[in-house]
């Protein structure tokens, strides 16, 4: 079965002020609905956005410690899913397929992820979000 799958990057970031000042300067929009003090949300495309955010906050979203990158690769690729069901079905496909877990399932009332690990170690982040919640 082939669907198609939004994708959300993220990125830790030193300050997410400047970070979006750099990529508005290289014509890049972003998302007011979806920022704080400490991150910033990108458009990239209709289907595709990097989520800058600050280290400490990044930290919140993983167990293991956070890289430098400028020496070392650092990424949490998130997909979408159309429903709840199918975030689950695709953690569990990927846990029976050899991933392994990485954080538990969280539930946001209008948004549910959860996350696995592919046979490398890479976060791949698998949510839902209420299409009544977002905002044009």
């Amino acid at each position: 079965m082939t669907q198609d799958h939004m994708i959300f990057v993220n990125l830790a970031v030193e300050n997410a002020a400047a970070t979006r000042r750099f990529f508005e300067g290289l014509g890049f929009t972003f998302n007011e609905q979806f920022r704080d003090e400490h991150s910033e949300s990108m458009r990239v495309n209709d289907q595709a956005f990097a989520m800058f955010l600050e280290r400490e906050k990044f930290q919140g979203f993983t167990k293991k410690e956070l890289t430098n990158p400028r020496t070392q690769v650092e990424v949490l690729v998130a997909l979408s899913c159309p429903s709840r069901e199918a975030v689950d079905a695709m953690v569990s496909g990927a846990l029976a397929s050899g991933g392994g877990p990485a954080m538990p399932a969280q539930d946001y009332g209008f948004m549910y992820s959860s996350s696995f690990e592919d046979l490398d170690g890479h976060v791949w982040e698998v949510m839902w979000m209420d299409p009544a919640h977002v905002q044009s």
